[in-house]
């Protein structure tokens, strides 16, 4: 395959001052996608242009000398590092004499390499073919011959040859299908919230280790890979927390520069459970170079979500790739860290403080200190307070446990008969916990 970037002076990341390296870093990710899909790079083109040309993209001239290297090297695809429009990838496609696919095109095939469950594979098609339904005119051709590899995973392109009455049924089946199973996964959401279970969901950039730091904390075994997008659906795992608290942890899919909108609605199904997070986990790979933009970008994405605002707890994850110096640099001279921890999922170095971190920063069922008198003989009572509470002293008197505990909310209404409440201490109890008493 061949991967063509095009550097446009007049539209830069405001957050690079480098127009030549944004556009390398770019490409450099685009590469990373490709071999993601299974590609294997024969070359590599960089235009810089004023503004894109209407009908190529890239000028007649630099399509000349794409056709060229493809043939000399019998290359039958090309990869854009742009969105295209159906009239730029027409005439890409006959310029080159190759099949093209643009930037959302290979990431869509990926999603489709990636996705595992009913739902996720739903979610892909349907993006897939409203991607592909303005790009139909004029393609009967190429869409009559089967084919596959990368750029055609997915629906098929056997459907894609029907017209477009019958893409837009599909469409409107897909969407129904996927309207049916996300009213179910909604109420199984609300038969969680029936007990306070805070959700901590996972966000950060595409392969900066979320699902690795995912598996370290909950002992599970999410795929891991170094490629992108390695996870698409959505995984909910149960840990508990030293509070003695239960929370919901929620890995979601990896977030890229310039994600289109379209790609980000395709799978609502784990950003709604981003949406219903308590606290926000934003895990960057620290040890990359271009940290800064790729964080600037998951933030992006959190505004357009409505979730900015939300409690953000920052892991810079990876520490183990660094120097004991670039770690040094990372600290206040007090040693701490404001608003962000510094951790190594392969390692595991920060993971017990990030579980702490996470459950100070935990507002979900909020802890309250309180003294109890359980009979002896009560044995349910008081296992339930061992098990889901933190004992801070107890001991025996005239037939009764007395304890000193610090207990979730939900469970010190459940224990409300045996709190004693003549020596409750105030501290403990804000103002909203007066129900208790």
């Amino acid at each position: 395959m061949l991967l063509v970037g095009v550097n446009l002076r007049k539209l830069q990341h405001s957050h690079s001052t480098d127009p030549a390296a944004n556009a390398e870093e770019s490409l450099a990710e685009l590469k990373e996608l490709a071999f993601s899909a299974g590609a294997e790079i024969g070359g590599i083109f960089l235009q810089i242009r004023d503004s894109p040309d209407p009908a190529t993209l890239v000028g007649r001239g630099k399509l000349e000398e794409i056709r060229a290297t493809a043939h000399s090297q019998n290359i039958p695809l090309v990869i854009v590092d742009h969105d295209l429009t159906p009239v730029q990838l027409r005439n890409m496609e006959k310029g080159t004499g190759c099949r093209v696919i643009d930037r959302t095109q290979l990431i869509l095939d990926i999603f489709a390499t990636h996705a595992r469950t009913r739902e996720g594979q739903l979610q892909v098609e349907l993006a897939q073919l409203n991607y592909l339904l303005p790009r139909l005119t004029g393609r009967g051709e190429k869409l009559s011959r089967l084919g596959g590899g990368i750029g055609t995973r997915g629906p098929g392109e056997q459907k894609l040859e029907t017209d477009r009455r019958r893409i837009r049924d599909r469409v409107r089946k897909i969407q129904q299908t996927i309207e049916t199973v996300r009213n179910q996964r909604t109420t199984r959401r609300r038969a969680r919230q029936a007990v306070p279970l805070g959700m901590v969901a996972f966000v950060g950039y595409t392969n900066a280790g979320k699902s690795t730091l995912f598996n370290a904390l909950t002992h599970a075994s999410v795929l891991t890979s170094s490629n992108m997008f390695a996870t698409l659906d959505p995984t909910i795992r149960g840990i508990r927390l030293p509070s003695r608290r239960r929370v919901l942890l929620s890995d979601t899919v990896g977030f890229l520069r310039d994600l289109p909108a379209t790609l980000i609605a395709a799978f609502r199904s784990t950003l709604e459970e981003l949406q219903e997070a308590a606290l926000i986990l934003h895990v960057t790979d620290i040890s990359n170079p271009h940290h800064p933009e790729q964080d600037a970008e998951v933030l992006k994405v959190l505004r357009e979500l409505g979730v900015e605002d939300r409690p953000r707890l920052h892991v810079l994850n990876k520490i183990d790739r660094l120097t004991s110096e670039e770690i040094s640099v990372l600290s206040d001279p007090n040693g701490r860290q404001h608003q962000r921890l510094l951790a190594s999922a392969v390692t595991g170095e920060g993971l017990q403080e990030l579980i702490a971190q996470i459950d100070a920063l935990m507002s979900v069922d909020p802890l309250l200190r309180l003294k109890f008198r359980v009979p002896l003989a009560d044995g349910r009572h008081l296992a339930l307070v061992r098990a889901e509470g933190r004992i801070l002293d107890s001991r025996v008197v005239n037939g009764y446990m007395l304890l000193e505990a610090d207990v979730p909310e939900s469970l010190a209404r459940k224990l409300d008969e045996f709190v004693d409440k003549s020596n409750i201490l105030p501290a403990a109890l804000t103002s909203s916990d007066s129900s208790l008493l």
